[in-house]
């Protein structure tokens, strides 16, 4: 029937084309972790970062009590001692 150095030629060509499609997706799957992974872990920028969340109670700094007040003074030196 068929020649067996041809079997053997074209099983060779089937083998080095699956061969270099698995590096294509290989190197390609590669490339984008890489990219991923250097955005993923770039230093922050001030501003560009989102922070969440923010006071629980905000009205709590309206007015400050006399523990703040009696820091305040202490920080800045008019504590009358």
């Amino acid at each position: 029937m068929v020649d067996e150095n041809t079997t053997k030629n074209v099983a060779y060509i089937i083998f080095a084309i699956s061969f270099f499609v698995m590096i294509y997706f290989i190197t390609k799957q590669a490339r984008e972790n890489r990219l991923t992974s250097i955005d993923e872990n770039a230093p922050k920028i001030a501003g560009s970062d989102e922070l969440s969340g923010g006071a629980k109670n905000p009205q709590q700094f309206d007015e400050p009590d006399d523990d703040a007040l009696e820091q305040m003074a202490e920080l800045l030196g008019e504590d009358e001692d």
